[in-house]
């Protein structure tokens, strides 16, 4: 591991943040991160984007303080937007576009002047950040609501290299990005200039990295290298450390044992000086000086032998201490009895159908825009309006106005769906954990929700927390467990990019709970790592046609 200085770009001493409710999310941190591009990963909850938030101003700590070497630029994991904003102001440069135009024009407003500054290229290198982005320079002058989500990502994470600022953090920017938008995120951090901080769990954007930082138990540590070469170091630091754990125990088992050993040699030795001396075999002096002896020996050889015990005690201590004893969510879905000869739903773009039928996986992918989301409000929304069980769904079941009889083949046959959106806004926010994991379960005691809860690492004074004081990952697990904890077991699972938002310890947690799942899974997402350990059954790709329609396919 490497040791970073004073004179790093980005330092932190005795960092804490309590938010109003009492829970400290970061406790006494002390760290920095050095030059390039660094890697910041952790379990969810660790505090990863409570301390980018503190970095970039966008928090102020409880006590303790940050030292940068200049500006922080910050992309937040949720990108809010004003769909009505123009492109040119979510990449920051609206005001001094807009000067330059009107000075074009012949306005020779003083103020015109103090806004373009040196910056009289603006437009040029603005509709070339664009490019780079994979972005069309025409959509300069569009509005925010004519882009995806994943479109939106990119013109933000362009506008923030647009203002060269030093250092530059962002919080999980590949959530929303199609393949595509991916491989054009890649190459900018390729090329990044500056400082970059990149908290994300995308392991093919974590291979980019110069240098990988943990965020553990209020633990900063700065490994030089990538995401597969620290976790290859911390593989085998583990498996170093179980070692040293096994031997400690076994030298422990020895020093007890030969102490053992030792005082039964005192024990007897001590009875048969008992006896000679009843029996009168040596003279009372000398069986008296001879008890003394023994006594300072036995003294001398009990405190060597506790003081060797008490050592291999504080070993076995040492070596336990290094031993990650991390929990994980343990997933177990309940089994819906979903024969394999039942029909669950249809999928169809009104020419083409297929039938997702008894505990089938289905993977749903396409480019972003393309439909995936709405193909699934579709499908939900006629689940709505056949069961009438609208809580069950979630506020984002609706189908957006434009898309005519688009999907209108997308029928489920089973009224009792789970739906988890991409957005993860199926929530009332206001209402504690508890409160809205009942209200998929209003029938199960609340003592064995608690419990069960807990299979999610929610617990304790957590169940009793706002929503809305949670962290992204804290999120993503209620609305799971809510999603699976529904009582009556959903028949078919809907899952709109469930990856976003988790660790790597609890994706392999989802694959098993999904590979184990006797009911039916409808899966969108860009995630092929993810989809590739499902053992997917069917994979349909919606894409748009040359006339604007969208369509579906199967893909061998």
């Amino acid at each position: 591991m490497s040791s970073l200085t004073s004179t790093a770009p980005v330092a932190f001493d005795g960092l804490t943040h309590t938010w109003p409710d009492g829970t400290v999310a970061l406790d006494q941190l002390t760290g920095a991160i050095g030059p390039g591009r660094t890697g910041l990963v952790g379990r969810n909850g660790s505090g990863k984007t409570t301390l980018l938030r503190l970095l970039a101003g966008d928090l102020q700590p409880t006590s303790g303080h940050v030292t940068t070497s200049g500006e922080v630029a910050y992309l937040p994991q949720r990108l809010t937007l004003d769909t009505g904003r123009r492109v040119a102001e979510l990449l920051g440069v609206a005001v001094t576009l807009d000067a330059v135009r009107a000075i074009a024009a012949g306005d020779v407003d003083p103020a015109h002047f103090d806004a373009v500054g040196d910056d009289w290229d603006i437009e040029a290198r603005a509709e070339a950040a664009l490019a780079e982005a994979g972005l069309d320079p025409s959509f300069l002058d569009r509005t925010v609501g004519e882009l995806s989500g994943g479109e939106a990502v990119l013109v933000a994470v362009a506008g923030i290299r647009l203002r060269r600022a030093p250092i530059t953090v962002l919080d999980e920017p590949t959530n929303n990005l199609d393949r595509g938008a991916r491989a054009r995120l890649a190459d900018m951090v390729r090329a990044w200039r500056g400082v970059l901080i990149v908290v994300s769990h995308d392991v093919s954007l974590l291979e980019l990295m110069d240098a990988t930082a943990e965020l553990y138990q209020n633990r900063l540590t700065v490994f030089g290298g990538p995401y597969s070469q620290w976790r290859a170091w911390l593989d085998a630091e583990q498996a170093a450390a179980e070692q040293a754990e096994r031997d400690a125990k076994q030298a422990l088992k020895r020093e007890k044992r030969q102490r053992i050993e030792a005082e039964l040699k005192l024990a007897t030795r001590a009875q048969t000086a008992r006896k000679a001396e009843v029996e009168k075999r040596v003279p009372k002096i000398i069986a008296g000086g001879r008890k003394s002896a023994a006594q300072v020996s036995a003294g001398r050889l009990r405190t060597e032998m506790a003081g060797k015990e008490d050592a291999a005690r504080q070993a076995l201590d040492d070596a336990g201490h290094r031993v990650r004893d991390d929990e994980t969510i343990k997933i177990e879905l309940p089994d819906p009895q979903v024969p394999a000869s039942r029909r669950i739903a249809t999928l169809g773009d009104g020419e083409r159908s297929w039938v997702i039928q008894g505990p089938e996986r289905v993977a749903l992918i396409g480019a972003n825009g393309a439909g995936k989301t709405t193909l699934l409000r579709r499908l939900l929304a006629s689940a709505v309006h056949n069961s009438g069980e609208t809580g069950r769904i979630g506020p984002d079941s609706a189908v957006p106005d434009g898309f005519g009889q688009v999907f209108r083949s997308c029928e489920p046959h089973v009224d009792r769906i789970g739906y988890l959106s991409q957005r993860v806004d199926g929530l009332d926010d206001r209402a504690s954990v508890i409160a809205n994991v009942a209200a998929s379960a209003p029938h199960v005691p609340d003592k064995q929700l608690r419990n069960r809860l807990a299979r999610f690492l929610i617990r304790g004074a957590a169940v009793d927390r706002p929503v809305a004081a949670l962290s992204g990952g804290e999120r993503f697990r209620v609305a799971l467990a809510t999603l699976l904890l529904a009582d009556p077991a959903p028949q078919l699972v809907v899952l709109d990019e469930p990856t976003n938002n988790l660790d790597l310890d609890t994706v392999e947690q989802l694959v098993r709970a999904l590979r184990a799942y006797r009911g039916a899974v409808l899966v969108a997402s860009h995630d092929d790592a993810f989809l590739a350990r499902l053992d997917i059954d069917l994979t349909l790709e919606v894409s748009v046609g040359d006339d604007g329609e969208r369509m579906l396919r199967e893909v061998p």
